[in-house]
Order: structure tokens, then C-alpha cells, then sequence
């Protein structure tokens, strides 16, 4: 349950996909939009523009809860308010059918994968301001263009490797690993990014489970893998940590149904763009909730990481544009 996920990745798993899902739990699930989207465009934009709020929110009040509890047990709270809310809906919509996964190991290995990203994601947010920690995590499009070549078989051409490596480099000058301004913390959310790799080569694998059914799946996995090992770092929460807790949970709930909303509505190559916007909201809320101003090569290495990302969008729908038109033509 982690922030959504960046942009180039949102463009390669929701367009390979079918009817609306959201980005996991950081996540997106199968998405597919119908072939001629014209109407509610805007509306899909504002929806995603309030998931980066609604996701951010939640991260502010996750960095806020690791100062007192442990970053699992900050994600152990974000599963339990994502049961309680999410899955009666569910049952309700679609009933016991939507709780049947045809591949039930790549579900379970799927699940897994988001939950442990999104404990290092926290555990980052333990050590960093949450604008750098974010924009850290912005590192997966690299490894997923990377398990993309031994998991799924794709060729990976030199411009999607260029724009990798340059969003690398961007990692690089917010992190600064060798000077004094470096933390250890910067490698968690790295491995969060590297888990959440294998993570979307499970969604691209599972393009034809339902989609209500994946996140049925995600959620269970991640409650009860967080569960088996929360035990070991568990202290009462107080009341204003059970508050935290909340908003937390809720934060990356309604965040995650503002992205189900936007796919209803637009591409995802169109909105790909705007989910970049969580580098925004993320800085302007740290500054309201901590007073945390980003750097001269945060705001530099993030912009590089968003220029990487938006090409790598680019490249992939210049590609399945192009796939599609040979299809037809042959």
C-alpha cells in the first residue's frame, strides 16, 4: 500500500490491461479504457490530481506515526483500515466470486511484493523528508523496464534505456550517496522501488484476472504477511497514534479510489503525466505538516526524474501504437 506508482509504469501495466483497477496499493492494477475516451477527460485528470493528495496525505501522517511506532506496524494499519472499508464494499459489488484468483501463486507473490515495498517505503520516511523519499521511489520505472527482459521477454530499445539511466541520475543527485548530506535511509525506499519492479511484472502477468479480484488479493496477502511479523515490533497505540493510524489508512484508500475513478475516465497514457504531481503535493505538505523545504538537487534530481519518466511514457505508447498498427495491417 504504497504511493501509486510512477508515471512510466502506469502507462506500461494500465495500457496492457482491462476494465478499471488503481494503482496498488501503490499499485495499479489491470486497467483498460474503453478505445475512444472523450467524455469526463477532465475529470479523470482531476481524479488522479486528488490521488496524489490523498496518497501524499497519507505518507505525511505515516512519516508522522514512524516517530513513535515502527514503520510495519504504520503498514500493518494501512491493511486493517484497507479491510475494513474497502472489502465489504467488494463483497457487496461483486460477491464471493471476486475472492477466486485463476492464478492464485503469481496473486500471493504479487501481494507479498507490494507489502514489503510499501514497509520499506515507510521505513524510509522514518529517515528522510518525505518530498526525497518520494521521489527515490520514483526509481522503479528502471527496474521494471530491467525484469521486463528475463521475466516477460521484451526487447528494451537504447531510448528507453537513455531515459532509465537519466532517471538513475536523478535518483543519484537526490540521494548523493558519497557526500556528507547522504543517509542510509536512501536505500529504502531504492528497495522499495526494486520490490515494487517484480510487484508489476505480477500485474502484467495477471492481465486477465479480474481486476476487483487482484485487489481483493493484494489486500489480504499484505494483512496477514504484515500481521505474521508485526508481533515483533508491536507497541499500544494511544490515541493520537490510533488517529495517525487512520488518516493514514484512509489517505491511501480514497487515494486508490480516485485512481479506479481517473481510468474510468481517461487513458492511461494520458494521465500518466499527472501522477508526477505526487512530487508536488508531497513538498507542499511536508512543508505545511514539518517545515521540510527541499534542496537545490532534490528539485534538480526530481526533475530529471520526472523528464525520464514522461519519455519512457512517451516511448510506450509510440510503441503500442505501433504494435497495434501492424496487427491491423496484417
Amino acid at each position: 500500500m504504497s504511493p501509486p506508482p510512477p508515471a512510466a509504469a502506469l502507462a506500461d501495466i494500465a495500457l496492457a490491461d482491462r476494465p478499471a483497477g488503481a494503482p496498488a496499493l501503490t499499485v495499479a492494477l489491470p486497467v483498460s479504457v474503453p478505445a475512444a475516451v472523450k467524455d469526463g477527460t477532465l475529470l479523470g485528470i482531476a481524479c488522479i490530481l486528488g490521488s496524489t493528495l490523498f496518497f501524499s496525505s497519507a505518507d505525511i501522517a505515516a512519516k508522522a506515526l514512524t516517530d513513535t511506532v515502527h514503520p510495519v506496524q504504520v503498514a500493518w494499519m494501512r491493511y486493517v483500515i484497507f479491510l475494513v472499508v474497502l472489502f465489504p464494499v467488494i463483497l457487496l459489488w461483486r460477491g464471493p466470486g471476486a475472492f477466486v484468483p485463476r492464478r492464485p501463486m503469481l496473486q500471493i507473490g504479487r501481494g507479498l511484493c507490494v507489502s514489503v515495498s510499501a514497509a520499506f517505503f515507510i521505513m524510509g520516511l522514518q529517515y528522510l523528508p518525505v518530498a526525497d523519499n518520494t521521489a527515490i521511489n520514483y526509481l522503479s520505472p528502471l527496474f521494471i523496464t530491467a525484469l521486463s527482459i528475463p521475466l516477460l521477454g521484451e526487447k528494451v530499445g537504447p531510448r528507453r534505456w537513455a531515459a532509465a539511466f537519466v532517471g538513475f541520475l536523478g535518483v543519484l543527485l537526490v540521494a548523493r550517496p558519497g557526500s556528507e548530506s547522504f543517509q542510509i535511509g536512501a536505500l529504502f525506499p531504492m528497495a522499495a522501488a526494486f520490490i515494487w519492479g517484480f510487484g508489476a511484472i505480477f500485474t502484467r502477468m495477471l492481465a486477465d484476472e479480474a481486476p476487483e479480484t487482484t485487489l481483493v488479493w493484494t489486500g489480504m496477502v499484505g494483512f496477514i504477511s504484515m500481521t505474521v511479523v508485526v508481533p515483533i515490533w508491536w507497541t499500544p497505540f494511544d490515541s493520537h497514534e490510533l488517529g495517525l493510524g487512520i488518516l493514514n489508512g484512509l489517505g491511501s484508500v480514497v487515494g486508490h479510489v480516485f485512481v479506479v475513478l481517473a481510468f474510468r475516465h481517461a487513458s492511461a497514457s494520458l494521465l500518466a503525466p499527472f501522477s508526477y504531481a505526487q512530487l508536488v503535493t508531497a513538498t507542499v505538505l511536508a512543508y505545511m505538516a514539518f517545515g521540510d523545504i527541499p534542496g537545490f538537487y532534490t528539485v534538480l534530481g526530481g526533475l530529471l526524474i520526472v523528464g525520464s519518466g514522461l519519455y519512457t511514457a512517451h516511448r510506450e505508447r509510440v510503441r503500442r501504437s505501433e504494435a497495434a498498427t501492424a496487427r491491423r495491417a496484417a
